[in-house]
């Protein structure tokens, strides 16, 4: 299972630095039969939404003679590469809250291409038939779910939401908040789904487990958990000179959640465990060709 992105969404001092490897290819160099364009080196963030949508715009850019180079890093190394000119694109930039601090420190050299998602952020979900709509009802229902509340790795900004705002504003103190791993959370929602009983867990939209699973989120009048972020792509200073069509499609790029949940459910739970995203991406866009083809259109 790969590392869930929020593990680190609201602790944004934490990323680490990683060597910089690789430098960004040269500008569109013709389109002759069997000629490439030049190459094209995606920034990438080990977070699911932004591995599934970076994997599709490569398959899609090399079917278009481009080649394609990812380069995985924590989110500072990634900025710096992205100002430095060694990355072309970074496409999971996610403001107002998250990555705004490493937007306004290289802000001078980056380029915002335009959000993709609008629908980013932090969720508290059960089983669609769940007796209840609203967190500010868990209280006085917590015999329906088990007494528990399913989280997932403790030093997750989700989790630090959940402890720090939701459970106190809601009184949740007498409801068992089980901490463990995102692995584990999704392993308990599984088993709870299957066998039709009531479960309450922490979750983030992008997931994949809204396409897998018959879930909803409830309501959070109170605002404990935030609200919805955008998610952005952003490209080098010298991404429309170096490769301007490239730089136009991702400026135009949208996705709507339904899109990216069938996406990642297909890319790490219906094949879990693969990392060969090539031949799962292609069945998707088979899938999707529809849309796919309007990307580049």
């Amino acid at each position: 299972m790969k590392k869930k992105f929020l593990t680190s969404a609201l602790a944004l001092g934490a990323a680490g630095a990683l060597a910089l490897t690789g430098c960004a290819g040269g500008s569109d160099s013709g389109s002759g039969d069997g000629d490439s364009k030049g190459t094209v080196t995606f920034g990438l963030f080990n977070w699911d939404e932004a591995i599934a949508v970076t994997n599709l715009w490569k398959v899609i850019l090399e079917d278009e003679g481009y080649e394609v180079e990812i380069e995985t890093a924590d989110p500072a190394p990634v900025f710096q590469g992205l100002s430095d000119g060694a990355y072309d694109a970074v496409l999971d930039v996610w403001l107002p809250l998250t990555h705004q601090e490493y937007v306004e420190r290289y802000g001078d050299d980056i380029v915002e291409l335009g959000a993709w998602n609008d629908e980013a952020k932090l969720t508290m979900a059960v089983n669609s038939d769940a007796p209840i709509d609203s967190i500010s009802e868990l209280a006085d229902n917590a015999d329906e779910f088990g007494n528990r509340i399913v989280g997932i790795e403790a030093g997750a900004g989700l989790t630090s939401a959940t402890e720090n705002e939701v459970i106190p504003t809601y009184g949740l103190e007498d409801m068992d908040f089980v901490v463990s791993s995102t692995p584990a959370m999704l392993t308990e929602l599984k088993s709870a789904m299957d066998s039709g009983d009531n479960i309450a867990v922490t979750l983030w939209r992008p997931h994949w487990a809204y396409d897998a699973y018959d879930i909803k989120d409830l309501e959070d009048p109170e605002g404990t958990l935030g609200d919805a972020e955008s998610i952005y792509s952003y490209g080098s200073s010298t991404l429309a000179e170096d490769h301007p069509e490239v730089s136009e499609w991702l400026t135009n790029f949208k996705m709507d959640s339904d899109h990216l949940y069938s996406l990642e459910n297909l890319m790490f739970n219906e094949n879990e465990g693969s990392d060969d995203y090539e031949p799962i991406v292609r069945e998707w866009i088979e899938q999707n060709q529809e849309y796919v083809d309007g990307l580049t259109s």
